[in-house]
């Protein structure tokens, strides 16, 4: 006889915070197909997931192993959610646009708005200095900007603690993400101008490093023909700068608001076109790889810690979802660590490195010392 209180979604509590996206992820997909990961905002400073596994079996088996499965001297709680609170399963094309539902059901509730629009938000970084100026007095600059752009806006202050830049995730149709920026950018240099720092702000847009070749463009057309049309200097910060856990370049716009909000749309444009291209060639090739997930991949993000933000906005601080796969030529990555880390990076008996060979879908060696 089937349990009844039994559904295919479970919640996951005392989640260690700096536990990265993948490695929860990683776990997740042991015990089945996961539909959807969803960040729930709680006061604790562990997190909170619930996840939607694609069959009730799949769910109980996900429970009697993950139950008091223990992560760094943290404990996993687990139960199951009720299928009455389980909202009607999202529609195909939706799961495959990244994991993270709280953020990509849109204003309405069924997220029946424009569903094939992809999301693709834009990433900004500003100074530290200017974050209290952008959420304003009680957070009403803040909130007046996500009525005024119909955006949602996440500042993630917390993370990097004590760095000189946050990173802002904005949410929104195009045009809704440049009039945004265009309102941060205004706010930046009003709040400079008061404060008699003469310095002009540079506009700063995160990307996934797989995207900016092609915003750079062969020989750096792209981007010199964005400089020209736009009248600004742009500069992107070192391949050597990435690391495993931050696959992002930052792209550096200097000139005036004006110019800088215009190069924002075109560089915008040329970023998205290619997560696009991206999308659907891993929706073409998803059959040709056996056991690829595509609901899975959604949720990778680009393995910002998972703390919840603090500000007025919601969800959890994570970058633009990306699908590893998506890029398929061999390359091959020499990455030097410390030698009292290879133990941990290896695991017992192998498990941690078996994981992340599985995950990336890449071959991984350690060298001797």
């Amino acid at each position: 006889v089937p349990c009844l209180c039994r559904s295919r979604k479970i919640q996951i509590r005392n989640i260690p915070p700096h536990l990265q996206w993948e490695v929860l992820d990683g776990l997740l997909a042991q015990y089945g197909t996961v539909e959807n990961v969803e960040q729930v905002n709680t006061d604790t400073e562990t997190a909170v997931v619930n996840v939607t596994y694609a069959s009730k079996e799949e769910a109980k088996v996900a429970i009697e192993k993950l139950s008091g499965h223990q992560f760094e001297n943290y404990s996993f709680k687990i139960s199951y959610i009720p299928d009455e609170e389980v909202s009607s399963p999202p529609p195909p094309q939706r799961s495959r646009h990244g994991g993270h539902s709280s953020r990509e059901r849109g204003s309405s509730p069924g997220g029946s708005s424009q569903p094939k629009q992809l999301d693709f938000p834009l990433r900004m970084l500003v100074p530290t200095q200017f974050v209290g100026a952008i959420i304003g007095k009680e957070g009403l600059t803040i909130k007046n900007l996500t009525k005024q752009t119909q955006s949602k806006v996440d500042i993630h202050r917390k993370e990097n603690a004590g760095a000189a830049e946050k990173p802002i995730t904005i949410h929104a149709t195009p045009e809704g993400c440049s009039e945004a920026c265009r309102m941060i950018l205004d706010i930046m240099q009003k709040e400079a101008d008061e404060t008699k720092s003469a310095e002009e702000i540079p506009l700063k847009i995160l990307a996934h490093n797989s995207l900016v070749g092609r915003l750079i463009g062969k020989e750096g057309r792209n981007l010199k023909k964005i400089e020209q049309d736009t009248g600004t200097k742009i500069t992107i910060s070192p391949l050597q700068d990435l690391t495993i856990y931050n696959p992002e370049r930052t792209i550096t716009v200097k000139g005036s608001t004006e110019a800088c909000s215009s190069a924002e749309v075109e560089i915008m444009k040329k970023l998205r076109e290619a997560y696009e291209n991206d999308v659907v060639a891993i929706n073409q090739q998803a059959n040709l790889i056996p056991g690829l997930n595509l609901s899975a991949l959604g949720i990778f993000s680009t393995g910002l810690s998972m703390l919840p933000s603090t500000t007025g906005t919601r969800g959890a601080a994570a970058a633009t979802p990306y699908h590893p796969f998506a890029v398929l030529e061999q390359e091959v990555v020499n990455l030097f660590i410390p030698t009292q880390a290879v133990g941990a990076i290896i695991g017992k008996k192998g498990q941690h490195i078996k994981q992340l060979a599985r995950f990336a879908g890449a071959s991984i060696k350690v060298s001797r010392a």
